[in-house]
């Protein structure tokens, strides 16, 4: 996760306060030096951590600290507070405007992942604002650009415009037309990656804007650009009057200084960040649960709601009702499995669980070979085996390992797993369903 390095720190330091019990003006005046060379060595604009520190030292030193039976922890919230406040204060929402179709202009650097991205949202809009959008092609410069938005379009099952190496700005101009014509809620312009130097380049996406109107003006910024992702911002803002950002990489093991800044000097909100390379790996951002985990807090809404993502409701509710019945069959389990894996990695799951140390589980993954090795094992048994583990004598266990080319051993593991689930689950759900109570989702109640 980014911000990894500068979480460590953070908690180290609030340690070592918490240890002191009774705080005096000069330790945690040292503590908040300490703060200030982390944030620095994440790559925090030198500006934005000076004005931080200072408003954290104003707040900090006072008799709302110094006086109370918990300075450390009255320290500690203090700084989260002015974190989240740094980082926008609370989440910001997407602007359709007035006409329609809304238009969505990308902008930002060479290879910030603005082309990944418009799939992202596309994906995003569609499956949570219900919006039909049409991806526009107007990177004419880089090699196959324009067919890589193909191959993004496809997979999220979105239209494409494009008319090859065409001029950009009448091609963004047309595309509008025709989203009219066709009724299209959300236009998303891919545009292509320049350099914030390149005064021609930035004039073509200043007249992208002026011939399209946008509702939203979104700089896309890789977490890894450092400290430059403020000349970048400011740059572009000073251009085109951004009206928010989007962080790509935050998944990543990046120093995240950039989260940190662009907000503080553009004046304008981060609206989502990608959190992986999926199409479906993007998510608002909100201020308040970044800094939550940044200070070792967790983030247990974030983790609820990927849960309610990962996990088929319709699914849940078939397996309600067979544990309601008892008839929890190792088809379930399986599915229960794959649903899982598709929450993502353990190491980001564990940094959204207070207390919990995500850096112990560095690079940590759902294991998708045992996931394959299970999958393989139940899917060499007959369908009675599967709905009747009890049919599984020794010779129709050695016939499946041999068909799904495991050992013995690792079919008689499975069993013990799936009958070790089977009893768990009917635990959480007290055996039986009481009338009336809505059914829990997946494993541990998600």
């Amino acid at each position: 996760m980014a911000f990894e390095g500068l979480s460590t720190k953070l908690q180290n330091i609030f340690k070592k306060l918490g240890n002191k019990g009774k705080l005096t003006e000069k330790e945690v005046k040292e503590a908040l030096r300490e703060v200030r060379l982390a944030l620095l060595e994440a790559d925090v604009n030198y500006t934005v951590v000076k004005k931080f520190v200072n408003q954290v030292t104003e707040r900090a030193v006072g008799s709302e600290v110094l006086e109370s039976l918990t300075p450390a922890q009255q320290v500690i919230k203090i700084v989260n507070e002015e974190l989240t406040k740094l980082m926008g204060g609370t989440a910001a929402r997407l602007d359709y405007g007035s006409r329609k179709p809304s238009v969505f202009l990308l902008s930002g650097l060479q290879g910030a992942g603005k082309t990944t991205m418009a799939g992202k949202l596309a994906v995003y809009l569609k499956k949570h604002q219900s919006k039909d959008t049409l991806l526009v092609a107007c990177d004419v410069y880089r090699p196959a650009a324009v067919k890589q938005l193909q191959i993004v379009g496809e997979k999220a099952g979105v239209p494409v415009f494009e008319r090859g190496q065409s001029d950009p700005v009448e091609t963004a101009k047309l595309a509008v037309e025709y989203a009219e014509r066709n009724f299209i809620d959300v236009v998303i312009i891919d545009t292509a990656g320049r350099l914030h130097i390149d005064e021609a380049m930035m004039d073509e996406i200043a007249a992208i804007k002026e011939v399209t109107d946008p509702s939203e003006i979104l700089l896309v910024v890789d977490a890894m650009t450092g400290q430059d992702a403020v000349n970048v911002a400011k740059s572009f803002h000073d251009k085109l009057g951004l009206t928010g950002v989007i962080l790509t990489k935050l998944d990543g093991d990046t120093r995240g200084g950039a989260a940190l800044s662009v907000k503080e000097v553009t004046g304008q909100p981060i609206k989502f960040s990608g959190t992986g390379e999926k199409l479906t790996d993007i998510a608002i951002f909100h201020p308040d649960r970044m800094a939550s985990r940044i200070l070792g807090m967790g983030d247990m809404l974030s983790l609820i709601e990927k849960a309610e993502q990962a996990f088929d409701e319709k699914k849940a509710n078939e397996l309600a009702q067979k544990l309601r019945k008892d008839e929890f069959t190792l088809d379930d389990f399986l599915d229960q499995f794959q649903q899982v894996k598709n929450m993502g990695s353990l190491e980001d799951l564990v940094g959204m669980i207070p207390g919990l140390n995500a850096s112990k589980l560095k690079g940590a993954q759902v294991d998708t070979k045992a996931i394959g090795r299970t999958e393989a094992i139940i899917r060499s048994m007959t369908p009675a085996e599967r709905n009747k583990p009890d049919l599984l004598n020794a010779s129709r266990k050695r016939r499946i390992a041999k068909g799904s080319g495991t050992s013995v051993q690792e079919v008689n593991r499975l069993l013990n797993q799936f009958e070790q689930t089977r009893q768990m689950m009917k635990q959480f759900t007290g055996g039986k369903f009481r009338k009336g109570k809505k059914p829990r989702k997946g494993f541990f109640g998600f």
